[in-house]
């Protein structure tokens, strides 16, 4: 009997070895990482000695999705970029999204959160056009974490779950139990300590009967979470060291980074302050290597209190102008974009099924709009109440420790003061243009010292002109009134803006502010407000596009000059909402001059009762509702200032219960508390017998939204916004007496 042996070609054989590589590889990423890598890297070096097109993608794709992992970021980036160039000449749509993946998991997990979801949004997009279960629940838990980084956690749970379902599709346990890991931390927040402790068990149960090694590394860092929410400290310890000790082996760089700093965390709570800076300190380098931008400012602020325990303010101050500095860093102007971004892939669903729904198609997408939008209002009411509200804390110790700090401390103070305000005013950008966008800003006109508000103007910006080295000029003709009826707060905003951008751009010369009266008619006076500069002045082709939203000339877009692009749009808005116009000339190399005429009616002066009689709320009572401890702190040290008597509730039913007790001259009421929200607690001492039914209660809060909303407005005698104002305080509280 004769036998034929038949073998393969090299070639076919290397394709099978290739493809057997890669799917050896992401087997076992969950256990052997550094082996997933070997083998890809073998699976890289045959396909490209190949030269096939299809297999160098896949291999690229995997590589960096895997290096990714071990946060080899900048290797990771480049080889994804390779591979999505190979998909695209291939037409391999879905290979597109598995490398956009891996560039959004770069991104968030660096400090480039906006771009993380650009990506991500377009992975999800593919994803679904595929039915791609598998990498659907990845896209939507790494969606789930950006979402809860910002503080939106409403989004954030819904993200996850959609994660768990999608997981459930795809018949794999362990995306199930990536989600069940991010949802346990948000209900520790919550305060529902058995909620969390049951989604984490259940998410190690199911790490351990798969083998999934690293995802148990996670889940055993979130059960020491819980733990440490139980006060549990031994167990929690166990719990960190044994995430430690696999995050180690695995190679995995954010898990390790997170259980440094939880482990910092506990220590702090136990009181073991030495071992907690040691083990901060590692935390802090290894975030530094690895840019793991998250874990790094969360150091600072456990820095800050550790040294605030141990009495040593010039430590403290120093981390905590880290802390706000490197959270500065994640702010970008294209965040609110991207929400946008997000809510288009609806958008585009809706428009390819237009044709087959016709009329029920077209009602369905104005639906979604409406959606979309009150998504969009919600994420900046989150925003800006969660980013708004530690900005009080930090903007009012500066304030309290102005006059109380040693000489050579007052340095730390005045740079803290102005890292604080200077990122409370891009925040403001961004959340003044979304009121100014959608319809809801108005202008409150009110008796104004129209020229002691220049003054005030021109001294507030002198010294940002004076570190250039320019002179600032402030020039008012002497036919204008020293009155009119005018809303300062949107005026400052247009001049500060313009101020802000003509000292930008300048480097040698001047920045004038000139007030001309042009016309009067009876009690009307007609004013032209022209902003000029001696600077790099603007080309003529980009002059039609400067008032745009995030636009910057490419000529003059630099590090240097910084900014979020919304200045002069929130400017046009501004004089737009008065009823004019603003336009520009320029010269290259010359300057520039921006301009707007106003009607303004004259008034006369307006008595300021604080200046009159500054003991005047002197012994009245204030029951303070607020949920923030270090908030609450610092208001009753501000009242105790202006020798007011104030007691502080903890949440909503707190506050319901000491105002059945006594009567308060006023109510300073937090609208986003746990257990009972301000609203509710509002409603109930209004509505119900109780002797503080008549008591002006305000609304304290760091969500700008709040004061628009119908059914907020008619509970409340004020909105008090956070950071506070704390002038405008004390005026809103006398005007009660």
């Amino acid at each position: 009997m004769t036998f034929t042996l038949t073998l393969k070609p090299a070639a076919e054989y290397n394709r099978e070895r290739i493809i057997s590589l890669l799917d050896e590889a992401y087997a076992c990423r969950s256990h052997n990482l550094k082996r997933s890598i070997d083998l890809t890297r073998e699976a890289l070096l045959i396909s490209r000695n190949l030269k096939d097109k299809t297999l160098i993608a896949s291999s690229l794709s995997r590589f960096s999705l895997f290096l990714m992992i071990m946060g080899n970021f900048k290797e990771a980036l480049r080889l994804a970029k390779e591979a999505i160039k190979y998909f695209g000449e291939l037409k391999d749509e879905k290979g597109i999204g598995d490398a956009k993946y891996t560039i959004a998991g770069v991104h968030y997990k660096t400090n480039n959160f906006h771009l993380g979801l650009v990506n991500l949004v377009d992975c999800i997009a593919i994803y679904r056009k595929f039915n791609d279960y598998h990498n659907l629940s990845r896209a939507h838990k790494s969606l789930g974490t950006i979402y809860e980084y910002f503080g939106d956690d409403k989004n954030a749970v819904k993200t996850y779950k959609e994660a768990i379902i999608t997981g459930q599709k795809a018949g794999d346990p362990n995306l199930e139990s990536n989600a069940y890991n991010n949802l346990s931390g948000i209900y520790i927040k919550r305060k529902n300590i058995k909620k969390a402790l049951e989604l984490i068990e259940q998410a190690i149960s199911i790490k351990r009967q798969t083998g999934d090694i690293r995802g148990l590394g996670f889940s055993l860092y979130g059960r020491g979470k819980v733990n440490l929410a139980k006060k549990d400290f031994q167990q929690a310890e166990r719990d960190f060291n044994a995430a430690i000790n696999i995050h180690l082996e695995m190679g995995e760089t954010i898990g390790l980074g997170m259980a440094y700093y939880k482990t910092a965390n506990l220590y702090l709570q136990m009181g073991h302050l030495q071992k907690a800076k040691e083990v901060l300190k590692k935390a802090v380098n290894y975030s530094k290597e690895h840019n793991i931008v998250m874990v790094k400012y969360k150091c600072y602020l456990l820095f800050y209190n550790i040294f605030k325990l141990e009495n040593d303010p010039v430590n403290a101050l120093k981390y905590l102008e880290l802390y706000h500095k490197e959270k500065d860093t994640v702010i970008n102007s294209q965040t609110l974009k991207v929400i946008e971004n997000y809510a288009l892939i609806t958008k585009m669903e809706a428009n390819e099924k237009e044709a087959l729904l016709q009329k029920a198609e077209i009602i369905k997408k104005k639906d979604i709009a409406e959606e979309t939008a009150r998504v969009k209002q919600d994420f900046l009411s989150t925003m800006s109440h969660e980013i708004r509200t530690p900005l009080n804390a930090v903007i009012t110790i500066a304030y309290l420790l102005d006059d109380k700090v040693k000489k050579e401390e007052q340095q730390l103070v005045d740079t803290l003061k102005f890292s604080a305000n200077n990122l409370l005013l891009i925040i403001n950008d961004f959340l003044d243009f979304t009121k100014l966008d959608a319809g809801k800003a108005t202008v409150e006109f009110r008796p104004c010292n129209f020229k002691r508000l220049f003054e005030n103007l021109k001294n507030t910006y002198e010294n940002l002109a004076k570190e250039k080295g320019l002179s600032l000029y402030l020039n008012i003709d002497s036919d204008v009134s020293n009155y009119y009826e005018l809303d300062e707060t949107k005026t400052s905003q247009i001049i500060g803006n313009l101020l802000t951008n003509a000292i930008k751009f300048t480097e040698v010369g001047q920045v004038c502010i000139n007030i001309k009266k042009i016309n009067s008619d009876q009690n009307i006076d007609e004013l032209l407000f022209e902003v000029t500069d001696t600077g790099t002045g603007i080309a003529e082709n980009y002059l039609g596009n400067i008032f745009e939203s995030f636009y910057q000339p490419k000529t003059i877009t630099t590090r240097k000059q910084g900014g979020t692009g919304l200045g002069l749009s929130i400017v046009k808005k501004l004089v737009e909402l008065h009823g004019s116009s603003i336009f520009v000339n320029s010269v290259v190399g010359k300057g520039s001059v921006f301009y707007f005429n106003l009607k303004l009616k004259k008034s006369k002066p307006s008595i300021r009762v604080v200046a009159k009689n500054p003991d005047i709320l002197s012994g009245k009572t204030v029951l303070l509702a607020e949920d923030n401890s270090i908030n609450a702190m610092l208001i009753r040290k501000l009242l105790s200032n202006w020798k007011m008597i104030s007691e502080h509730a903890r949440n909503g039913n707190e506050a319901v219960e000491k105002s059945k007790l006594k009567v308060y001259d006023f109510i300073l009421m937090d609208i986003h508390m746990p257990e009972m929200d301000g609203i509710e607690a509002t409603m109930n001492i209004l509505k119900a017998e109780n002797p503080n039914n008549k008591t002006p209660i305000f609304a304290l809060t760091a969500d700008i939204t709040a004061e628009n909303k119908e059914e907020y407005i008619s509970w409340f005698n004020g909105f008090l916004r956070k950071p506070i104002e704390i002038e405008k305080m004390f005026e809103e509280l006398i005007k009660c007496l």
